[in-house]
Protein backbone atom coordinates (compact mmCIF):
# COMPACT_ATOMS: atom_id res chain seq x y z
CA UNK A 1 0.00 0.00 0.00
CA UNK A 2 3.01 2.64 -0.07
CA UNK A 3 4.66 0.85 -3.27
CA UNK A 4 4.50 1.86 -7.38
CA UNK A 5 1.15 2.26 -8.29
CA UNK A 6 -0.71 0.56 -11.52
CA UNK A 7 -3.24 3.50 -11.69
CA UNK A 8 -2.01 5.83 -14.48
CA UNK A 9 -2.82 9.15 -13.26
CA UNK A 10 -0.35 8.31 -10.66
CA UNK A 11 3.31 7.28 -9.59
CA UNK A 12 2.37 5.97 -6.05
CA UNK A 13 0.21 5.15 -3.15
CA UNK A 14 0.25 5.93 0.54
CA UNK A 15 -2.22 4.62 3.01
CA UNK A 16 -1.91 5.74 6.19
CA UNK A 17 -5.16 4.13 7.18
CA UNK A 18 -7.45 2.27 5.22
CA UNK A 19 -10.51 0.80 5.30
CA UNK A 20 -13.67 2.73 4.73
CA UNK A 21 -17.89 2.72 4.14
CA UNK A 22 -20.05 3.09 1.24
CA UNK A 23 -21.50 6.14 0.21
CA UNK A 24 -22.76 6.22 -3.20
CA UNK A 25 -23.74 4.81 -6.29
CA UNK A 26 -20.25 4.28 -7.09
CA UNK A 27 -18.68 2.80 -4.09
CA UNK A 28 -20.52 -0.62 -5.16
CA UNK A 29 -17.77 -3.11 -6.60
CA UNK A 30 -14.78 -1.62 -4.43
CA UNK A 31 -12.04 -2.67 -5.57
CA UNK A 32 -10.94 -2.11 -1.87
CA UNK A 33 -14.31 -4.05 -0.42
CA UNK A 34 -12.83 -6.87 -3.39
CA UNK A 35 -9.65 -7.31 -1.79
CA UNK A 36 -9.82 -6.88 1.48
CA UNK A 37 -12.47 -9.54 1.36
CA UNK A 38 -10.00 -11.80 -0.82
CA UNK A 39 -7.56 -12.10 2.57
CA UNK A 40 -10.46 -12.35 4.94
CA UNK A 41 -9.92 -8.30 6.14
CA UNK A 42 -12.94 -6.25 7.21
CA UNK A 43 -13.26 -3.66 4.30
CA UNK A 44 -15.66 -1.46 6.54
CA UNK A 45 -12.99 -1.36 9.89
CA UNK A 46 -10.64 1.82 9.53
CA UNK A 47 -7.46 1.26 10.89
CA UNK A 48 -4.11 2.86 10.86
CA UNK A 49 -1.55 1.26 8.76
CA UNK A 50 1.15 -0.20 11.04
CA UNK A 51 4.22 0.52 8.71
CA UNK A 52 3.33 2.56 5.75
CA UNK A 53 2.04 5.85 8.13
CA UNK A 54 5.69 7.07 7.56
CA UNK A 55 6.32 6.02 4.01
CA UNK A 56 6.44 9.12 2.48
CA UNK A 57 9.45 10.54 4.90
CA UNK A 58 11.91 7.64 3.20
CA UNK A 59 11.46 8.80 -0.05
CA UNK A 60 14.05 11.32 -1.08
CA UNK A 61 13.20 11.83 -4.67
CA UNK A 62 9.91 13.68 -5.97
CA UNK A 63 6.72 11.53 -6.02
CA UNK A 64 3.30 12.13 -7.60
CA UNK A 65 0.84 10.21 -4.63
CA UNK A 66 -2.12 9.19 -4.84
CA UNK A 67 -3.21 9.27 -1.05
CA UNK A 68 -5.64 7.13 1.05
CA UNK A 69 -6.15 5.01 -2.53
CA UNK A 70 -7.27 2.48 0.74
CA UNK A 71 -10.11 4.81 2.21
CA UNK A 72 -11.16 8.76 1.92
CA UNK A 73 -8.76 11.10 3.56
CA UNK A 74 -11.70 12.69 5.35
CA UNK A 75 -13.39 9.85 6.52
CA UNK A 76 -14.51 10.51 10.27
CA UNK A 77 -13.00 7.81 11.75
CA UNK A 78 -9.48 8.89 10.70
CA UNK A 79 -9.95 12.25 12.77
CA UNK A 80 -7.73 11.15 15.29
CA UNK A 81 -5.05 10.47 12.81
CA UNK A 82 -5.63 13.41 10.53
CA UNK A 83 -3.50 16.34 11.50
CA UNK A 84 0.02 13.82 11.86
CA UNK A 85 -0.64 12.46 8.39
CA UNK A 86 -0.76 16.77 7.58
CA UNK A 87 2.59 17.06 9.02
CA UNK A 88 3.99 14.70 6.99
CA UNK A 89 2.72 16.26 4.11
CA UNK A 90 3.85 19.68 5.18
CA UNK A 91 7.22 18.04 5.70
CA UNK A 92 7.94 16.28 1.91
CA UNK A 93 7.30 19.30 -0.18
CA UNK A 94 9.42 17.16 -2.48
CA UNK A 95 6.22 15.22 -3.06
CA UNK A 96 3.07 16.31 -4.73
CA UNK A 97 -0.32 14.74 -2.87
CA UNK A 98 -3.61 14.18 -4.61
CA UNK A 99 -6.11 13.93 -2.39
CA UNK A 100 -9.46 12.58 -3.94
CA UNK A 101 -12.64 12.06 -1.70
CA UNK A 102 -15.93 11.67 -1.46
CA UNK A 103 -17.13 13.41 1.26
CA UNK A 104 -16.10 17.22 0.28
CA UNK A 105 -18.24 18.66 3.01
CA UNK A 106 -15.51 17.52 5.39
CA UNK A 107 -12.95 19.15 3.93
CA UNK A 108 -13.24 23.13 4.95
CA UNK A 109 -13.33 21.68 8.77
CA UNK A 110 -10.50 19.27 8.66
CA UNK A 111 -7.49 21.38 6.86
CA UNK A 112 -4.50 22.27 8.90
CA UNK A 113 -5.01 25.81 10.22
CA UNK A 114 -1.99 26.81 8.31
CA UNK A 115 -3.71 25.70 4.80
CA UNK A 116 -3.94 29.84 3.83
CA UNK A 117 -4.83 29.22 -0.07
CA UNK A 118 -3.99 25.35 -0.01
CA UNK A 119 -0.44 23.49 0.26
CA UNK A 120 1.72 24.04 -3.07
CA UNK A 121 2.19 19.96 -3.02
CA UNK A 122 -1.70 19.82 -2.59
CA UNK A 123 -4.36 18.51 -4.88
CA UNK A 124 -7.72 18.02 -3.75
CA UNK A 125 -10.30 16.43 -6.02
CA UNK A 126 -13.86 14.57 -5.63
CA UNK A 127 -15.38 11.40 -6.88
CA UNK A 128 -18.55 12.10 -9.41
CA UNK A 129 -19.98 9.05 -11.16
CA UNK A 130 -23.11 10.45 -11.96
CA UNK A 131 -25.25 13.69 -12.17
CA UNK A 132 -26.83 12.58 -8.58
CA UNK A 133 -23.68 13.73 -6.97
CA UNK A 134 -22.34 16.22 -8.95
CA UNK A 135 -23.43 19.10 -7.25
CA UNK A 136 -23.36 17.78 -3.83
CA UNK A 137 -19.37 16.92 -4.52
CA UNK A 138 -18.60 19.69 -6.54
CA UNK A 139 -19.73 22.74 -4.85
CA UNK A 140 -18.01 22.19 -1.74
CA UNK A 141 -14.82 21.61 -3.49
CA UNK A 142 -14.64 24.84 -5.43
CA UNK A 143 -14.95 26.69 -2.60
CA UNK A 144 -11.82 25.32 -0.87
CA UNK A 145 -8.60 27.38 -1.80
CA UNK A 146 -6.36 24.75 -3.26
CA UNK A 147 -3.37 24.80 -5.74
CA UNK A 148 -5.36 22.17 -7.76
CA UNK A 149 -9.33 21.00 -7.75
CA UNK A 150 -9.73 17.99 -9.62
CA UNK A 151 -12.72 15.64 -10.55
CA UNK A 152 -12.44 12.00 -11.16
CA UNK A 153 -15.78 10.38 -13.28
CA UNK A 154 -14.75 7.09 -12.26
CA UNK A 155 -16.67 4.77 -12.53
CA UNK A 156 -18.55 6.54 -14.62
CA UNK A 157 -22.21 5.40 -14.78
CA UNK A 158 -24.29 7.47 -17.14
CA UNK A 159 -23.70 10.28 -18.82
CA UNK A 160 -22.51 13.64 -17.42
CA UNK A 161 -22.79 17.48 -17.57
CA UNK A 162 -19.86 19.00 -15.55
CA UNK A 163 -20.66 22.21 -15.78
CA UNK A 164 -17.16 23.13 -16.16
CA UNK A 165 -18.48 26.98 -17.01
CA UNK A 166 -21.02 26.82 -14.18
CA UNK A 167 -18.07 26.52 -11.30
CA UNK A 168 -16.21 29.55 -12.90
CA UNK A 169 -18.68 31.67 -13.33
CA UNK A 170 -21.72 30.61 -11.01
CA UNK A 171 -20.36 30.80 -7.45
CA UNK A 172 -22.49 33.82 -6.31
CA UNK A 173 -22.29 37.40 -4.49
CA UNK A 174 -19.66 37.48 -1.78
CA UNK A 175 -17.79 34.85 -2.92
CA UNK A 176 -14.05 34.82 -3.89
CA UNK A 177 -13.30 33.38 -7.39
CA UNK A 178 -11.19 34.06 -10.33
CA UNK A 179 -11.05 32.58 -13.64
CA UNK A 180 -7.69 31.38 -14.31
CA UNK A 181 -7.26 30.00 -10.28
CA UNK A 182 -10.38 29.54 -8.53
CA UNK A 183 -11.76 26.64 -11.03
CA UNK A 184 -11.62 23.25 -11.84
CA UNK A 185 -8.30 22.25 -13.27
CA UNK A 186 -8.36 18.51 -13.70
CA UNK A 187 -10.86 16.31 -14.77
CA UNK A 188 -9.92 12.10 -14.75
CA UNK A 189 -12.40 9.81 -16.41
CA UNK A 190 -12.63 5.90 -16.36
CA UNK A 191 -15.27 3.51 -17.16
CA UNK A 192 -16.08 0.78 -14.06
CA UNK A 193 -13.78 -2.58 -13.90
CA UNK A 194 -14.72 -5.76 -12.19
CA UNK A 195 -15.26 -9.85 -13.12
CA UNK A 196 -17.08 -11.56 -15.08
CA UNK A 197 -18.85 -13.44 -12.09
CA UNK A 198 -19.13 -13.25 -8.39
CA UNK A 199 -19.77 -10.43 -6.09
CA UNK A 200 -17.66 -7.85 -7.89
CA UNK A 201 -18.42 -7.33 -11.56
CA UNK A 202 -19.00 -4.30 -13.36
CA UNK A 203 -21.28 -1.95 -14.84
CA UNK A 204 -22.01 -0.52 -18.81
CA UNK A 205 -19.93 2.69 -19.79
CA UNK A 206 -20.94 3.87 -22.99
CA UNK A 207 -18.03 5.49 -25.47
CA UNK A 208 -19.95 8.43 -25.93
CA UNK A 209 -20.08 9.23 -21.71
CA UNK A 210 -16.52 9.10 -22.10
CA UNK A 211 -16.63 11.37 -25.85
CA UNK A 212 -19.06 13.77 -23.53
CA UNK A 213 -16.81 14.48 -20.99
CA UNK A 214 -13.37 15.09 -23.04
CA UNK A 215 -15.48 17.72 -25.15
CA UNK A 216 -16.78 19.87 -21.78
CA UNK A 217 -12.86 19.95 -21.00
CA UNK A 218 -11.87 20.95 -24.22
CA UNK A 219 -14.39 23.71 -24.54
CA UNK A 220 -13.43 24.88 -21.32
CA UNK A 221 -9.79 24.66 -21.43
CA UNK A 222 -9.26 22.05 -18.78
CA UNK A 223 -6.87 19.15 -19.16
CA UNK A 224 -8.44 15.84 -19.28
CA UNK A 225 -6.94 11.96 -18.51
CA UNK A 226 -8.62 9.30 -20.28
CA UNK A 227 -8.11 6.20 -17.16
CA UNK A 228 -9.47 3.53 -18.79
CA UNK A 229 -12.82 2.59 -21.23
CA UNK A 230 -13.55 -0.12 -18.52
CA UNK A 231 -14.34 -3.37 -18.35
CA UNK A 232 -17.80 -3.73 -20.32
CA UNK A 233 -16.22 -1.61 -23.13
CA UNK A 234 -12.86 -3.48 -22.58
CA UNK A 235 -14.91 -7.10 -23.82
CA UNK A 236 -16.85 -5.77 -26.14
CA UNK A 237 -13.98 -3.79 -28.39
CA UNK A 238 -11.66 -6.86 -27.43
CA UNK A 239 -9.06 -4.79 -25.75
CA UNK A 240 -5.58 -5.93 -25.00
CA UNK A 241 -6.20 -5.05 -20.72
CA UNK A 242 -9.30 -6.35 -19.35
CA UNK A 243 -10.23 -3.82 -17.95
CA UNK A 244 -9.93 -1.25 -21.17
CA UNK A 245 -6.61 0.60 -19.82
CA UNK A 246 -4.23 0.45 -22.28
CA UNK A 247 -3.77 3.54 -24.26
CA UNK A 248 -2.89 1.90 -27.46
CA UNK A 249 -6.13 0.09 -28.22
CA UNK A 250 -8.70 3.66 -27.24
CA UNK A 251 -10.26 5.15 -30.37
CA UNK A 252 -7.56 7.68 -31.24
CA UNK A 253 -9.42 10.58 -30.41
CA UNK A 254 -9.76 9.33 -26.88
CA UNK A 255 -5.90 8.83 -26.63
CA UNK A 256 -5.33 11.62 -24.23
CA UNK A 257 -3.87 11.84 -20.97
CA UNK A 258 -3.19 15.03 -20.01
CA UNK A 259 -1.68 16.87 -16.52
CA UNK A 260 -3.03 20.19 -14.71
CA UNK A 261 -1.50 23.00 -15.48
CA UNK A 262 0.45 24.22 -12.05
CA UNK A 263 -0.71 27.96 -11.90
CA UNK A 264 1.54 30.19 -11.20
CA UNK A 265 1.49 32.59 -8.24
Amino acid sequence: MGEESKIQWTENSWNPWHGCKKVSDGCKFCYMYRDKEKYGQDPTLVVRSKTKFNDPLKWKDPKLIFTCSWSDWFIDEADEWRDEAWKIIKATPQHTYQILTKRPERIKGHLPEDWGDGYENVWLGVSVENNKVLHERVWPLIHIKSKIRFISAEPLLSNIDLGLDAWIEDIGPGHWYDKTKDRINWVIVGGESGNDKGKYTFRPCEISWIENIVAQCKENNVPVFVKQLGTHLAKQLKMSDRHGGNINDFPKHLQIREFPIIPSN
